[in-house]
Parts: structure tokens; C-alpha cells; sequence
């Protein structure tokens, strides 16, 4: 054997012995603990992420609730964070305000009063967060920008917190700062001053719900702004955060992240970045953007949730594999609980931390994630290998004493598809205070004094179904609980509410009413127009008929739509079939939201304050128009789009009423 031939044996010999007999790691609390663990929580908003959840059937609604957050269950989550409405698109619809206009307040609009309450019922002990994405146009003074009036804006949140103690006994722990274009420290020294005002020592700021920077640097130099802020929270920090963070003494959090497809890639993604947001970052809570993908499919960022209920009609909902690897964590530690200082990266790839109450418990969470199998939506993962391995845990100080670990485990089979989630198996014996264990990649481990884990379950939903062809809402106000919006329409620009007429309501007592009069000051490009969608994304040929009620009297427009092919944060270029009818007694048809591309136009005889029915009829290349029966124009001739949501809304920011709305789907 020649010289070159026997280096590599030497070489092969020693990486087996090296990767067979595996590395050893120490889990020691005799040199003192890390940080401690915040938790791991959901985000529903951002906007109107949750909205279908709301108009299921029992008991559906309550086991996606009981997934998300019953203790010892599901997700047992820790943390929920909420938007404060501002009546603007935030990325899937709109979300109400609790003040529409300066002189207005309500705190029933909406469903995350109804959330917060849902998961404080599961979990006492969860803690609350809100964070304003948006802001009623008055809040800006006709500035699309928050922070002009700083004490306007600070009385606004505040107002909100107040609200949720007095009508629904809600304590908010945290609240947000909205920050998408710059920094203000000056509207955060005024929030604190507000809320200790007003009675709210005990709520908490997260600043700035960006970037690292400058918020870091600043509250370094700014002894006022770092009294202010209790935790520097950023947006999909990519596990790793910045020395100036760490200089401030501050808790760091990635107080949104994820946002990544719901299938096992995305759940290999939520495992990595749960582990190594405080092994490369010291994070210690992580949120995830969103709470469940409860918004129709074809809107922007479909299934970005930890879990997937998207079809209230036929009460069908999947728990998606965030679900479970959040179990991983949640089921076994508890805010509160304190990191080891022995955290870290295995030497063949992954990542490990460990957590003790100081009691006595110990849990250990291992991913061996690869990167193609953990790739999230943001940032760039750049490259970086991992290998089958066996690891050696030594339990050293008050841990030394432990004979058995409850073991759960998780394994993502991307070749024959035979994933396993969560599977409780075999308790591991501790000799001497230490045990091994082969990790194979794509795994999942936890390693536990606790014994109190679940892998809940629910008898299967039923199955998935479109949405019916024959639909019909006379918008009477129904449900127990009451929501202000009517079920299943999405508001894309402008709010929906349920309105009831006090004067001279005749046959339409109750109806719905767009209540947005102001452009709102938000982040998205919301349309000139307002606009609520509903029904399935495939639909071609459809009749779609609603009473509708100008109330402006020179400027009124109102319309409604079919095939329309957009919504999110690109409704403004959203493109359909739209008939409109104006107070000034004309009509047109347009093949765009904006109205630049009109297909037919005339006279219509339509005035503000009177009750109208239009139909709208699509079928094929053609498309008819009827007012109160009678024919406004026929067979107008159009391409595109093809396809697409059923819709109604108006013209401008205005007040306007709906009524009867019907939808039949044509064979």
C-alpha cells in the first residue's frame, strides 16, 4: 500500500470514528444560566389573518381553537399578538377600528376581542400583545403618517388597551410600535407617558417591530427612550441579531417570523429558527406570522400559518406541522423558564438548547434540519450542511440526578412522505448522568423531565369542499358571538359593518355599510375605492344580484363585481367585471377596480337615498346589467380576467348600504 493509499484510510478510519462514536455536549447550570424564555406565540393580523375562523360552525371553530392554544394539546401557545385595527389593508384585508372617526368609539368591531378572550379562556396565563399596523385616517390629520400628532396616536392605542379591560376584561401585557418607514422615539417616550397616565404601568413596549437598527443605538444613547422600552423586538431577524442589541441589556425577541408555507418545508423552517432565534440570536420569544391562514386561499401569502382553516362553509381545517413542532417547545417549558448557558450548534450540523424551571426540571429540544427541507420565505438561508450523527449529552450540576428523559420526536420524510410528528416514544435512560442518541437529519427531538405532553386530537373535520355555487346574506344580524362583519366577505379596502336603520328603515332594517370616509394612514397602497370579496377564486360564469344605498348625495358610486383577480396588497391594480351605478344617474362598466377600462356606459336614473337592486350576469366572453329588473345594457364583450371572486364596494371613501346580496354560480 503506498503512501496515498494509506493517508486515506487513516482519513475514512478516523471520520467514522469520529461521526460513529459521535461528539459529547455538557448541559450544565453550575456556571450559571442564560436568559430567560419569553415565550412562543401566534400573530393574527397584519392583517385580517384570521377573518374566515370566525364564521365556523361548532365544533369545529373550538377545535382549531383547542389546537392552537389548550395547554398540553396542540401548540399550547404562549403568547398571542393581535392587530389594533385601523380600517386599512395590512396584507389580507382590513381590520376595524375601534374609532372610525375621532368622536366614535366601539369596542365590539372585529374578532380579536373574541380571539384574545378564546385563548385567555384555553390558557390563563398567555400573554397578550396589540400592534397597530394602521390608523383611521383622522388619527394623521390627512398625513399618511402616524407620528405628526404623537399624542393623538399615543391616546388612540392607549384608548384601545383601556377598552379591552373595561368591555372584555382583557389585561394587555405588550404593545407594539408601528415603525414600516422610520423611527420615533419621541411618540414612544409619549406612549410611555401615556400609559402610566392612565393607570398602565404594567403594559409593556416592544420597539420597534423592524429592524435591529437604529432602534438599538438609540436607546443606547437615550437614557428616557431606554426606560421606555422593555423589549427590542424585530421583524424575521434570520436567527441572528446585532452587538449593539445586545449592549442594551434589553430582551431581544423576533416579535414576527415565519410567514412561511405551511407544508413540512415550512415546518422544518418554524424548528430551525425556534432553536437558533436564541442560539445565534438570544432571543427569547419568537412569533409567528400567522396565527392560523384563515383568509381565502388565492390572497397573498396562502397558508402562512401554523395552521390552515380557510373554509368555514364546509368546516374543514388542517393542522399543518407547525403545530407540532411548536408542541416540541410549548408542551414542555413555560414562560419564565431559563435557558442553559450550554446551547449550541451540534458539530455535524443542527442545533440544541436547553431550558429548566430551577426546580429541577430540564427540557432539551435538538433540530437537524437541512437547509433545502428549512428554508424560510425571508431572508436568504445561506448554505450550510448537516449529517447523520450520534450525540452524547452529559448532565452535569443540579441535572446529574436525572435517570430518564421522556423522549417526543418529530421526523420530515421528504422521499417516501412517511413524516412523523410528535410521536411520544420510549423514555431514555440516563447512566452516570449521561445518555446518546443517533440523530439522522430532518429531526425533531425533545428530551424531558416533564411527563405531561399530548398529542391531542379531534375526530378528522369534514372534508374540503368549494364554496357553495348558490349563496344568499340578507345581512341580519345573527350569531352568537356577534361579529360586526357579515360571514365570510373580506374587506379589502374600506370596512363592512352590520348597520341597523333607526330612521324610516323600511324593508331594510338591518343592512351592511361601508363606515370608512377617510383614506386611512397605512403601509399598503390601499385602493381609492373600497372593496369586500367573497366566494371562490375559480368561479368563471356567475349571476350576482344586491339592493344597494347611496348616501352621498352628489358624489355617491357604488358597485358590485365578479371575476375579480386580486386583493392584498396589490388591490389597487385588482381587475374584474365591475358594475357601477352614481347618484348623478349614470352607470358604467369597467374591467378594473380603478374604472379606466370601461366596457359600457349610459344613463341609469339612479339617485343618492333610494334603494336600488343591480344584477350582474357573466357568462363566457358576455356580460349583462339589470336595475330593478330592467336591462341596463347586454352582452358587453370582455377577455380577462377569466376567473375570480364575486365582490362588492364603492366608488370612493363613502358611506354606502348593501342588502340581500345573492350569488348563483351558472353551470
Amino acid at each position: 500500500m503506498n503512501i496515498g493509499n494509506q493517508c486515506c484510510v487513516f482519513l475514512s478510519i478516523f471520520l467514522c470514528i469520529s461521526i460513529c462514536l459521535g461528539e459529547d455536549y455538557d448541559l450544565d447550570d453550575k456556571t450559571g444560566l442564560g436568559r430567560s424564555f419569553d415565550g412562543i406565540g401566534g400573530l393574527s393580523g397584519g392583517g385580517a389573518t384570521s377573518r374566515l375562523l370566525v364564521n365556523y360552525a361548532e365544533p369545529y371553530r373550538s377545535q382549531i381553537l383547542d389546537y392552537l392554544f389548550k395547554p398540553t394539546f396542540g401548540a399550547s401557545l404562549q403568547i398571542l399578538k393581535v392587530e389594533i385595527g385601523g380600517d386599512a389593508q395590512t396584507t389580507d384585508g382590513t381590520e376595524p377600528s375601534h374609532m372610525h372617526y375621532e368622536d366614535d368609539e366601539n369596542y365590539f368591531r372585529g374578532y380579536e376581542w373574541w380571539l384574545m378572550k378564546e385563548a385567555k379562556k384555553r390558557n390563563p396565563n398567555i400573554t397578550l400583545i396589540g400592534l397597530p399596523w394602521a390608523f383611521p385616517g383622522w388619527v394623521g390629520n390627512g398625513e399618511n403618517w402616524p407620528y405628526s400628532f404623537p399624542d393623538i396616536t399615543a391616546s388612540y392605542v392607549v384608548s384601545w388597551i383601556l377598552g379591552a379591560k373595561q368591555y372584555h376584561d382583557l389585561d394587555i401585557d405588550y404593545v407594539g410600535i408601528w415603525n414600516e418607514r422610520s423611527f420615533n422615539s419621541k411618540y414612544i417616550k409619549l406612549l410611555r407617558y401615556t400609559l402610566d397616565k392612565s393607570g398602565l404601568e404594567r403594559v409593556k413596549i416592544i420597539a420597534s417591530d423592524n429592524l435591529w437598527e437604529p432602534i438599538s443605538s438609540v436607546v443606547i444613547a437615550d437614557k428616557e427612550l431606554q426606560d421606555a422600552v422593555e423589549i427590542l423586538g424585530v421583524h424575521y431577524p434570520g436567527t441572528n441579531t446585532v452587538p449593539e442589541a445586545l449592549k442594551t441589556g434589553k430582551k431581544l425577541w423576533s416579535s414576527e417570523d415565519y410567514s412561511t408555507f405551511n407544508d413540512n418545508v415550512g415546518g422544518g423552517c418554524w424548528a430551525r429558527i425556534l432553536n437558533q432565534n436564541y442560539v445565534n440570536g438570544k432571543m427569547t420569544a419568537t412569533i409567528s406570522w400567522n396565527l392560523v391562514s384563515s383568509y381565502y386561499e388565492d390572497l397573498p401569502f396562502e397558508r402562512d400559518g401554523l395552521m390552515t382553516a380557510k373554509e368555514p362553509w364546509s368546516g374543514n381545517y388542517v393542522v399543518e406541522s407547525p403545530i407540532w413542532i411548536t408542541a416540541h417547545t410549548t408542551q414542555f417549558t413555560e414562560p419564565g423558564w431559563t435557558y442553559l448557558q450550554t446551547v449550541g450548534h451540534f458539530t455535524h450540523g443542527g442545533s440544541y438548547v436547553a431550558l429548566t424551571d430551577e426546580r429541577g426540571n430540564l427540557t432539551i429540544i435538538t433540530e437537524t434540519m437541512t437547509h433545502d427541507h428549512s428554508v424560510c420565505i425571508r431572508p436568504p438561508l445561506p448554505s450550510y450542511d448537516v449529517t447523520a450523527q450520534n450525540v452524547t449529552f452529559h448532565l452535569k450540576g443540579t441535572f446529574a440526578s436525572i435517570s430518564e428523559l421522556q423522549v417526543w420526536h418529530s421526523k420530515f420524510d421528504f422521499k417516501t412522505n412517511k413524516t412523523v410528528l410528535f410521536q411520544n416514544i420510549k423514555p431514555i435512560k440516563v447512566t452516570e448522568g449521561s445518555f446518546s442518541i443517533e440523530l439522522d437529519v430532518d429531526e425533531v427531538y425533545t428530551f424531558t423531565t416533564v411527563r405531561n405532553g399530548q398529542r391531542g386530537s379531534y375526530p378528522d373535520p369534514p372534508p374540503s369542499a368549494p364554496f357553495p355555487k348558490s349563496y344568499k346574506d340578507d345581512f341580519d344580524v345573527s350569531g352568537n358571538p356577534y361579529f360586526s362583519e357579515a360571514p365570510n366577505f373580506a374587506d379589502q379596502t374600506g370596512v363592512f359593518e352590520y348597520f341597523t336603520n333607526q330612521t324610516d328603515p323600511g324593508p331594510h332594517v338591518s343592512t351592511l355599510r361601508q363606515v370608512v370616509t377617510q383614506r386611512p394612514v397605512t403601509w399598503v397602497a390601499d385602493a381609492d375605492q373600497t372593496i369586500s370579496v367573497i366566494g371562490d377564486y375559480q368561479w368563471q360564469d356567475l349571476m350576482v344580484s344586491c339592493d344597494i344605498y347611496m348616501e352621498s348625495v352628489h358624489t355617491g358610486g357604488v358597485f358590485i363585481a365578479v371575476r375579480v383577480n386580486k386583493g392584498g396588497g396589490v388591490v389597487r391594480s385588482t381587475r374584474g367585471v365591475f358594475l357601477w351605478v352614481y347618484a348623478d344617474g349614470t352607470y358604467k362598466v369597467t374591467n378594473d377596480l380603478n374604472g379606466m377600462t370601461v366596457l359600457a356606459e349610459g344613463m341609469s336614473g339612479t339617485r343618492a337615498r333610494v334603494w336600488y337592486t343591480l344584477t350582474l350576469t357573466v357568462k363566457g366572453n358576455y356580460a349583462s346589467a339589470d336595475l330593478d329588473g330592467y336591462p341596463l345594457w347586454k352582452n358587453a364583450v370582455l377577455w380577462e380576467p377569466r376567473h375570480g371572486w364575486a365582490a362588492m364596494g364603492t366608488s370612493s371613501f363613502e358611506l354606502a348600504q348593501f342588502d340581500n346580496f345573492a350569488i348563483e354560480a351558472l353551470l
